[in-house]
């Protein structure tokens, strides 16, 4: 076979981050296609109330399989700067430890998961013509959670060490399999939300198969040797040292989001179905700094661990350009074709309506989340995952709280709710700015 991995330390940095980061924004582009797919086919096919139930179970979803997205970052960054170090043993290691940690994981997370539907359903003053389908939506993701979290783990492994292009080939036919089963489950089964459930675990346990099954073919260090699957205790430290920081934000960030969805669904069925279909678009939107984020990450981390910080910067300095001239353009597009999106979910104009408004109230502000994402990812690169943990719980979690709190109490509006997320991405920008110029990165301080 063919080498598919991608050593990043030397050759044209602008061909590294393009060759990276385009099969990473394919890749996440299928990616939305899952949840998105969904809640498309229950918007036209079955009603507002399904696609509100569907919609909001995002933040739920998200506050498990964030917690397990950081520790996947964490095993990533590990990866790549024992992979730049062509530190063939301690790669070996890395990726054992992260396999079995993943196994762990996966029991932990379908237990969570399964537990707390009812109490974060109520918590999220869900009403109570949605609560019943979001719980059986929630039900059966959760107990196929294992898919999705051995592909992002088995995925990250290959993207450490530069091959986005098998983990995008992979997402592309499960992505193709759901909408197939999403429309055979709902139009030919009339299954409704425990369809495009169902499709959508299938699918995502698709993608865990194929991905597993190549790292077990794969000849390099990087490959799986089942019989060397264990936990390596100095792999495992270096893991969490990295990943943990990172668990904690993405979990707490997306728990602080159910506090939004409880705003969000004070104001009825209708607005949850239009909030939920501009969180998809808005998805999609941001697909390209995310991906452009992860390979600067990997880019980074390999610069790094090979001992060149003046190519690792240069790598940020490009990878920041690219994110904001990619996301102008997307953003402005949004916002033109703000009604005929909506259009695609819902035929339901007051539905339509409040997508609209929350497209045009947020998409103005895009170019500020380039800023936190590159910076992020270039931190945790050279292994400086607390601050930006930090900044983000700050900014993302308790400034977002307190400013809601506050818009509660003045009765200020759908409006003062919608900016929640901008002043949140603003506020966080400003300190990873900061943080990031006074990094060791930046100083030029030696690893």
């Amino acid at each position: 076979m063919a080498r598919m991995d991608s050593d990043m330390t030397e050759g044209n940095i602008w061909k590294h981050m393009i060759r990276f980061s385009v099969p990473m924004a394919i890749g996440l582009l299928f990616q939305q296609l899952y949840n998105t797919v969904d809640t498309l086919v229950v918007g036209q096919f079955v009603g507002k109330q399904a696609q509100a139930a569907v919609g909001s179970t995002g933040p739920i979803i998200n506050t498990v399989v964030g917690f397990c997205a950081g520790l996947a970052t964490g095993a990533s960054v590990v990866i790549s700067q024992r992979y730049g170090a062509h530190d063939d043993e301690g790669l070996s290691k890395a990726v054992h430890t992260t396999v079995a940690l993943t196994f762990l994981i996966s029991l932990i997370a379908t237990g969570v998961g399964l537990l707390i539907i009812a109490p974060m359903l109520r918590f999220m003053q869900t009403p109570e013509d949605v609560f019943g389908e979001s719980y059986s939506y929630l039900t059966i993701y959760f107990a196929g959670i294992s898919g999705v979290l051995f592909y992002n783990l088995g995925s990250g492994v290959l993207r450490a060490v530069g091959d986005s292009r098998r983990p995008l080939l992979f997402l592309i036919i499960s992505a193709l399999l759901n909408t197939g089963l999403d429309l055979l489950f709902v139009l030919g089964f009339g299954m409704k939300v425990d369809g495009v459930a169902l499709a959508t675990v299938l699918s995502q346990v698709l993608s865990a198969v194929f991905v597993m099954t190549a790292l077990s073919r794969e000849k390099g260090n990087y490959g799986i040797r089942w019989r060397r699957v264990r936990i390596d205790r100095n792999s495992l430290r270096q893991m969490l040292r990295i990943g943990l920081p990172s668990s904690i934000q993405s979990a707490i960030t997306a728990f602080s989001n159910v506090f939004v969805q409880s705003y969000i669904n004070y104001f009825g069925s209708a607005c949850m179905a239009g909030y939920g279909v501009y969180g998809k678009i808005d998805a999609f939107a941001l697909i390209p700094v995310q991906s452009i984020s992860m390979s600067s990450t990997t880019f980074v981390g390999q610069n790094w661990g090979a001992g060149q910080p003046g190519r690792a910067r240069e790598g940020v300095r490009k990878a920041t350009v690219m994110s904001i001239v990619s996301t102008a353009v997307l953003g402005l597009l949004v916002f033109v074709l703000a009604r005929p999106l909506m259009n695609l979910f819902s035929p339901e104009e007051d539905v339509i309506d409040y997508g609209v408004q929350f497209i045009h109230i947020v998409t103005p502000f895009y170019l500020a989340i380039c800023f936190n994402q590159i910076y992020a990812g270039a931190l945790r690169g050279v292994g400086d995952a607390t601050m930006p943990t930090v900044i983000m719980l700050i900014s993302f979690v308790a400034f977002r709280q307190v400013y809601l709190a506050v818009t509660r109490a003045l009765d200020a509006g759908f409006v003062a709710v919608a900016l929640a997320y901008p002043v949140g991405w603003i506020l966080c920008s400003t300190l990873l700015i900061i943080r990031y110029s006074r990094s060791v990165l930046v100083r030029g301080e030696k690893r």
